[in-house]
């Protein structure tokens, strides 16, 4: 048995016997989800829980006053941007700004593939924005969000090949390795995280291209969104028949365009970029 056969063998044994070390959310995440889910906090409670991380808190505070928003009056404090925003939106905003960093490694090989993945992350997260937005009636952060988890299941099959110098010395079979499991790992990430199922089916089915649900969901936006990213690209996705992909027609959208030119659609893509820090 070769090492990635061998390695691919310890992942699934791992997972199954619940001895994947699996990554947590950032602390000032969990916070702002805490306070959110306390009936008795306020807008003040939750305000202070957020300026803690000071990076966060500029960048709440620049989505606050985005054109995103579409506020005529400019808002100076945390406070006035939590009320704003309300604090659902909030919470799935601060957990969006707070995923980069997850995105640490200890070695040159991991430290590049996950600047990879955290760079496609935030590219699938604005397209997903924009496409919810302006194509559907789900919510757009929670479409950001869900394109920020899809491809969470890499971490841990990173963190774990640091210890594996064989299989960092051959991307090729890194890369299968994480083609092949990131789907299952990042569905069990998102349960453990007590997500909720519509962004866990994200995780988990984004790359099942034949998947036709009953109603346009998450699932569907971050498909479109992802397959968009790898337009013109040599990527795997970029060659398959989009014509035949459901998700396309849910959303209304024939599957040449390119929504990352759309008038529509590009400046609100790069707002969302500008705000998660890509």
């Amino acid at each position: 048995m070769g090492i990635a056969e061998t390695f691919l063998k310890e992942l699934i044994d791992d997972l199954k016997n619940n001895r994947l070390v699996l990554p947590t959310l950032p602390e000032v995440a969990l916070k702002v989800r805490d306070a959110v889910n306390d009936e008795n906090a306020s807008t003040k409670d939750i305000a202070k829980v957020i300026s803690s991380d000071a990076a966060i808190s500029a960048r709440l505070l620049q989505f606050a006053n985005s054109p995103l928003m579409r506020a005529s009056q400019p808002i100076d404090n945390l406070e006035g941007a939590v009320n704003r925003l309300g604090m659902r939106l909030v919470k799935d905003t601060v957990t969006s700004m707070a995923m980069e960093q997850m995105f640490q490694a200890t070695s040159d090989v991991t430290d590049r593939k996950l600047r990879e993945i955290w760079d496609h992350s935030s590219q699938v997260a604005a397209i997903s924005h924009a496409l919810a937005s302006q194509f559907t009636k789900l919510k757009p952060e929670q479409a950001m969000l869900a394109g920020l988890v899809h491809d969470i299941g890499a971490l841990p099959i990173l963190t774990k090949a640091e210890d594996t110098p064989e299989l960092l010395a051959d991307e090729t079979k890194l890369d299968y390795i994480l083609l092949t499991l990131h789907s299952q790992i990042g569905a069990a990430i998102l349960k453990t995280w007590n997500f909720p199922p519509e962004l866990v089916a994200v995780a988990a089915d984004h790359e099942k291209l034949d998947r036709d649900s009953t109603e346009t969901d998450y699932v569907d936006v971050v498909q479109v969104a992802n397959l968009q990213s790898y337009m013109d690209s040599k990527h795997p996705l970029a060659q398959a028949d989009w014509d035949n992909i459901p998700a396309f027609a849910k959303l209304g959208l024939a599957p040449d365009v390119n929504v990352i030119e759309l008038d529509q659609t590009a400046k609100e893509i790069e707002e969302v970029k500008a705000m998660l820090g890509s």
